[in-house]
């Protein structure tokens, strides 16, 4: 009766091996929602905001637990694909724009000589009786306002509003400034402007023309451009998503100091 037994126990033993090889791997939730969002982001289907949607949201569109949506994003944030930043989110890992400061010119510019293609997408290009704050700058009654969003590479970086003088706004049209920058085209020898920037947050128009959510934070730059006779014929305001820009200064050899170069204290 021993070799019956011993060969019954073979046999269970071999189908239940044989079953053990053709049952399904099982997947691992987390592992399977990195995989899809890797795809997602590598279709480029978020790469026009740069941010992805949030985990709540996530977390509905794969019917799964926020936790297991956090553990997928940090598998693709130890892989460097996204990254957690406070009040934006997950964001994609996409290099900063630099503006070097220093100098009169355009972010456009150097963008071009960095390999960059940039573009402009005129908003709004409107003759208009200026808003009390512009009037004292500009020591006008009316002027021209061109609102714009600037891409690089066909994503947006950057909303720009420019007020110049009627008399001076009249010689130009909406294609002028969509093609060229004010520089180029008021055709006025300028003697500097003055740049101020801070932070802030995202205004609900603005973060949809960014991209990005609203509250989000922002760098609100001021630039005002001065003639040789010291009129103030260019106001400009520029907005940039925090997490896509920097500013670069160089700065000359100078006496010790703690404190920034410029640095100033608000109201």
């Amino acid at each position: 009766m021993t070799p019956v037994v011993l060969l019954a126990s073979r046999r269970n033993f071999s189908a239940m091996a044989a079953r053990r090889r053709s049952a399904p791997t099982r997947s691992i939730r987390y592992v399977d929602i990195a995989d899809a969002l890797r795809k997602r982001i590598a279709k480029g289907r978020y790469s026009g905001a740069a941010i992805l949607p949030s985990e709540s949201e996530l977390s509905d569109q794969f019917a799964a637990s926020r936790v297991t949506i956090r553990r997928a994003l940090e598998t693709l944030r130890d892989e460097g694909l996204v990254a957690s930043r406070q009040g934006l989110g997950w964001t994609l890992v996409t290099g900063a724009t630099p503006q070097v400061l220093g100098r009169l010119g355009t972010i456009e510019e150097q963008l071009s000589a960095a390999g960059v293609r940039s573009a402009r997408r005129v908003l709004d290009f409107a003759f208009e009786r200026a808003p009390k704050r512009i009037a004292a700058l500009l020591a006008v009654d009316d002027v021209l306002r061109v609102k714009r969003v600037n891409l690089a590479d066909g994503e947006p970086f950057a909303v720009v509003t420019v007020w110049c003088p009627e008399d001076i706004g009249r010689r130009l049209s909406r294609s002028d400034v969509e093609r060229s920058s004010f520089y180029e085209l008021i055709d006025v020898p300028l003697r500097g402007a003055t740049q101020t920037i801070a932070a802030d947050a995202a205004t609900a128009d603005e973060a949809k023309l960014l991209g990005v959510r609203a509250g989000s934070p922002v760098l609100r730059c001021e630039r005002t451009t001065r003639d040789v006779k010291g009129r103030v014929v260019l106001f400009s305001e520029h907005v940039f998503p925090g997490h896509r820009t920097s500013f670069v200064v160089e700065l000359p050899s100078v006496a010790h100091s703690i404190a920034p170069t410029g640095l100033r204290l608000v109201d």
